[in-house]
């Protein structure tokens, strides 16, 4: 279902011609109708979906890449990269971040935090201002012809979940604030979730460089009690300070990155549903669709603020 431009202006229409006995002024109300009507054009229908942005996420990929180049640059130019193989200083390191980690958490949210580290590489989300004009549109499209017409883009929302559940949840007829409750209470578990997640990273990436730093201590003391061997000497030796390049690499070129990517990815979706549930209130309470657009600006930021209603009304006196 599209709200069509026709639609908008035939009111434009209407309210320039019950007004045409007043004078002027049912007029001069009636441009600003006409001329939101041109400047919605194209604008995204209520049951399309929002253009998703993102897809391959190239800042995380382009980083962590240019990070591991600048160290194996480092690396190579000053001698073999097979110096800085060793397998048990990754066993500490690897083996031992992964253990204690898991016995901070559990294993299904050590699981759930790798499923949502690898996600943030392809991460997508809904650019905030086309999903707060398309929570317009639906309001409008409610507002002219009652909640229940919106049964008719149900279909078109299904790619769109919690957009879905909160227009079925309006055409159901739940009370608003039953809405706001059920609709709140998915966006807070669903970022607390996320919260877990990025946590479990930020743990992991704090327990790398300590890992680290035990491999040292256990190559030291294998040095140490090698003295007397100068052939166990250099692996000793190899072993003490591989594991803490390991750790300090481990923990804060690729972890500590990570868990900001996941906070960041779990912010901006929880932007998203907020803006879905602020829609599917206001739409459930028979608000003014202008209302709805200040209650969208108040939550978005600064430069993704709309003006749906009146960036293209006349000038006073033009």
């Amino acid at each position: 279902m599209a709200i069509s431009s026709d639609s908008t202006a035939s009111r434009a229409k209407g309210a320039a011609g019950n007004g045409a006995g007043g004078g002027p002024r049912a007029a001069a109300q009636a441009e600003p109708a006409a001329a939101h009507t041109g400047a919605q054009t194209g604008a995204t229908a209520p049951g399309r979906s929002v253009r998703l942005r993102g897809g391959l996420d190239v800042a995380t990929l382009v980083g962590l890449a240019a990070a591991a180049g600048v160290i194996l640059i480092a690396i190579t130019t000053g001698g073999s990269a097979r110096a800085f193989l060793d397998p048990p200083s990754l066993l500490i390191v690897l083996g031992g971040t992964l253990a204690v980690t898991t016995a901070s958490f559990s294993l299904g949210d050590v699981a759930v935090a790798w499923r949502n580290a690898a996600a943030v590489l392809v991460h997508q989300t809904l650019d905030p201002k086309g999903v707060a004009r398309q929570v317009i549109l639906l309001a409008e499209a409610a507002r002219r012809a009652g909640p229940e017409t919106l049964r008719n883009v149900l279909p078109e929302l299904r790619g769109e979940p919690f957009l879905h559940r909160s227009v079925t949840l309006i055409t159901e007829g739940l009370p608003p604030d039953a809405i706001e409750r059920m609709l709140t209470g998915e966006v807070e578990a669903t970022a607390g979730g996320h919260g877990k997640s990025a946590g479990v990273l930020r743990r992991a990436s704090e327990v790398a460089p300590a890992m680290g730093l035990i491999g040292t201590l256990v190559g030291l003391v294998q040095m140490l009690g090698s003295l007397s061997d100068p052939s166990a000497i250099g692996p000793a030796m190899a072993l003490a300070l591989l594991t803490t390049f390991y750790g300090a690499v481990l923990g804060n070129v690729v972890l500590s990155p990570l868990a900001a990517k996941v906070e960041r990815a779990a912010e901006e979706d929880a932007l998203v549903k907020t803006l879905y549930t602020i829609g599917a209130v206001s739409i459930a309470r028979q608000e003014n669709p202008r209302r709805l657009e200040m209650l969208l600006n108040a939550v978005l930021p600064p430069g993704k603020r709309i003006q749906y209603f009146d960036r293209e009304a006349p000038r006073v006196g033009a």
